[in-house]
């Protein structure tokens, strides 16, 4: 009998404990009170306040790309050290560590496949990054779809600068591309998701680019900020002048026109005929 009792406390318990679990008491809260449910930790969590600038340089190649080819030594796609639009003067690495509106502030080799090197840098007076990309040159299209994308607002990627979290690939805020127009050659079999959100504003400094981007950034529902009518040099003097002037909110026009000024002076060529190369806008 003194069994049975103990057996039937042993039942009564076991009953009680999952008719409390199924309740949703939690052991330090009070009968009746919903199971606690931990809070979503943010995927990303980014410093705001800042204007970020994402570059994508396609290397010039003599080898992978349809150009009238330039010396050796600055064109070879895969040594982005010496390559005309990364390590020469007027290429992105180069000039922009030259500036004395930027400091760089890394050089990441292989940060990420098919691209050699990553610089980022910060402006020195106003609240803003840039982070260019140095693609092998023999991955051209790559280059090219992967700033498409980031034009739509697509592959969005955190990169960490100075011990903080920046949102940058679809994330920034304008994006940018130097290189040859390899749009001449193929085109981009890929799926484009128009930006439903804020539009990004583009530059495109590559020869025509205005006429064989055009498809691709209207899909995107990106803003041409600046690119090209006819065939030029795609070096990034011109490019700073874009975003100069994009930092203080100028017309488009103005910017079409200091980056008209700018590529007179480093070309050697008349403003008004600097002044058929670039354009703004569809």
């Amino acid at each position: 009998m003194q069994r049975c009792n103990y057996l039937f406390f042993i039942i009564v318990l076991a009953v009680a404990t999952l008719v409390l679990v199924g309740c949703g008491v939690r052991r330090e809260g009070k009968p009746g009170a919903p199971v606690a449910v931990p809070v979503a930790v943010p995927l990303v969590d980014e410093v705001s306040g800042y204007q970020k600038i994402h570059v994508f340089v396609a290397l010039c190649d003599n080898a992978h790309q349809g150009i009238i080819p330039v010396p050796a030594g600055i064109g070879n796609g895969q040594d982005a050290a010496s390559n005309l639009y990364w390590g020469c003067d007027g290429g992105m690495k180069t000039f922009f560590s030259k500036s004395p509106d930027w400091k760089r502030l890394a050089a990441i080799p292989n940060p990420k496949e098919h691209i050699l090197e990553r610089v980022i840098f910060k402006h020195k007076t106003k609240k803003a990054f840039i982070v260019a990309d140095a693609y092998d040159g023999e991955y051209i299209k790559q280059t090219i779809m992967d700033m498409v994308t980031a034009s739509s607002g697509q592959a969005a990627e955190k990169v960490a600068i100075e011990g903080k979290n920046y949102i940058f690939g679809g994330g920034a805020d304008m994006i940018g591309y130097v290189g040859h127009d390899g749009l001449m050659e193929f085109q981009l079999d890929m799926k484009i998701t128009p930006n439903s959100g804020k539009k990004k504003d583009v530059v495109i400094l590559s020869c025509t680019s205005s006429v064989y981007f055009r498809p691709y950034i209207q899909r995107a529902n990106a803003n041409p900020l600046l690119w090209t009518k006819s065939l030029m040099c795609p070096e990034v003097y011109t490019l700073k002048a874009a975003i100069d002037g994009w930092l203080v909110n100028a017309t488009p026009a103005s910017i079409v026109e200091s980056a008209a000024k700018v590529y007179s002076k480093y070309q050697g060529c008349s403003v008004k005929g600097a002044r058929t190369v670039f354009t703004t806008g569809f």
